[in-house]
């Protein structure tokens, strides 16, 4: 596995902090490659976390009182977009391993995403990373449904505005197609999803791939996705009223993991 950070930090395109590559624990390629729908020209969507200097998590070993007084020093994420290397362009974004495990567990549907990427899709993990993977069902609850269903209002809102963001290739698409395809198949990747975490309690990405493929080609119409979004509204209200997952994560098993992960990472961490 090669590391997509690492490799553009070594030829001096990115320069994040030392330990975001020494420390990281977990690198994925996200998006449309992760979904079985990309193309030649599809950018690289880079996820992953790692472990921050030990003393943003443990402030109160260094002197510092969270709360009555600033931390010197905080990292939540680093990001980093637009990165061209090799005739591609790579999007970055890794987290504090601590913030990572918060959003995983309100059930943000990119985080959810990543712990479920299919094995070709992960270009770096460690032990603490391996170890996460294999804990990620924790992850999953009714509480799924409420947020994949937002980000689909999101994308069906941005599919449907009449005043995109002025991007060459975007404006190409709509005037294509009629509307952009892109947030269309979104919005049916993510509905498809949490009917799979509702019903099943797991998530293949790439299930769905050929009806993507398809309606990113233009074979549906903006009306058909729209039909489609209210019909599948419906039907999802009752199948996460049925889902056996319970209603929220198991916090205290997800925080034990979380412990389980730093005290691994920084026992040769200093």
């Amino acid at each position: 596995m090669t590391s997509h950070v690492k490799k553009l930090k070594e030829r001096n395109l990115i320069s994040p902090e030392e330990f975001i590559t020494d420390k990281l624990c977990y690198e994925v390629i996200m998006g449309s490659f992760a979904y079985g729908v990309s193309s030649d020209t599809s950018d690289i969507d880079i996820y992953g976390f790692c472990l921050p200097r030990r003393n943003v998590l443990y402030p109160g070993d260094y002197g510092w009182i969270a709360g009555f007084e600033a931390i010197p020093y905080n990292f939540e994420q680093y990001q980093k977009h637009h990165v061209y290397c090799d005739n591609k362009t790579y999007d970055l974004t890794i987290y504090n391993i601590a913030k990572y495990f918060r959003l995983c567990a309100h059930g943000n549907p990119n985080m959810i995403d990543s712990i479920f990427v299919p094995e070709r899709c992960i270009t770096f993990s460690n032990e603490i990373g391996d170890l996460i993977r294999k804990n990620r069902h924790l992850f999953l609850s009714k509480k799924c449904w409420h947020t994949f269903k937002g980000y689909s209002y999101s994308q069906l809102r941005k599919m449907t505005e009449k005043n995109p963001d002025p991007d060459g290739k975007r404006i190409a698409i709509i005037e294509k197609y009629g509307f952009d395809v892109k947030f269309a198949y979104h919005l049916v990747r993510l509905l498809s999803e949490v009917e799979q975490i509702l019903t099943e309690g797991d998530l293949d990405l790439e299930r769905n791939r050929e009806q993507l493929k398809h309606i990113r080609r233009g074979g549906w119409t903006a009306q058909e996705v729209i039909e489609y979004f209210k019909m599948k509204q419906r039907t999802l209200e009752e199948v996460y009223l049925k889902s056996k997952l319970p209603d929220r994560v198991r916090m205290n098993e997800i925080r034990n993991l979380l412990f389980a992960c730093l005290e691994r990472g920084y026992k040769f961490y200093a």
